[in-house]
């Protein structure tokens, strides 16, 4: 039996944060030292998807990154930290913010290297869509959150609608 603290009406911000931690190593990089924009995705997916776990309690599907700033290199040698909340849960779907930081081992020097935003969706075992629990904003930083990912979801709707408009208004495709 399943017990309903499992499966509770909502959640909190802080019981969704995920926080992981790289060494960037040679293999992490381009031929310039810096850290690879691919590698520096993966790591962003891996630590949204484990806020969304976290929230879920279900299989999580990434569906979309909104949005991604890459603000500064990161170097060879450097630790990488990640953080990550869900910003705002919706029936089914999530929107899930990560920071990224890098550390200069030699100098402990912090930086803000890179920003970006997820949706992920809520699955069961057979790739059914499964309802997630309602987000609750506890802080002032928490609720700006909260409400721009309203803003950002409406943003993703109206340009999903417009592609499927442009889609429709230039017929089928013709092969070449």
């Amino acid at each position: 039996m399943v017990s309903p603290a499992a499966h509770p009406a909502f959640r909190t911000v802080a019981s969704t944060q995920s926080e992981m931690t790289e060494i960037i190593l040679p293999n992490d990089t381009n031929t310039l030292g810096n850290l690879l924009g691919g590698r520096l995705m993966h790591f962003i997916d891996l630590t949204a998807a484990m806020a969304a776990y976290r929230h879920s309690r279900t299989h999580v599907v990434t569906a979309a990154m909104d949005h991604i700033d890459f603000i500064r290199p990161v170097h060879l040698g450097d630790l990488l930290t990640l953080r990550s909340s869900v910003n705002r849960a919706f029936a089914t779907s999530m929107e899930v913010g990560v920071k990224v930081w890098s550390e200069n081992t030699r100098t402990e020097e912090v930086l803000h290297v890179a920003s970006a935003y997820l949706v992920f969706v809520a699955i069961d075992g057979e790739g059914s869509r499964q309802r997630v629990p309602e987000l609750r904003p506890e802080t002032v930083d928490e609720l700006r959150r909260f409400d721009d990912a309203l803003r950002r979801r409406q943003h993703r709707e109206a340009e999903a609608a417009r592609r499927k408009q442009a889609k429709l208004d230039t017929g089928p495709q013709q092969q070449p």
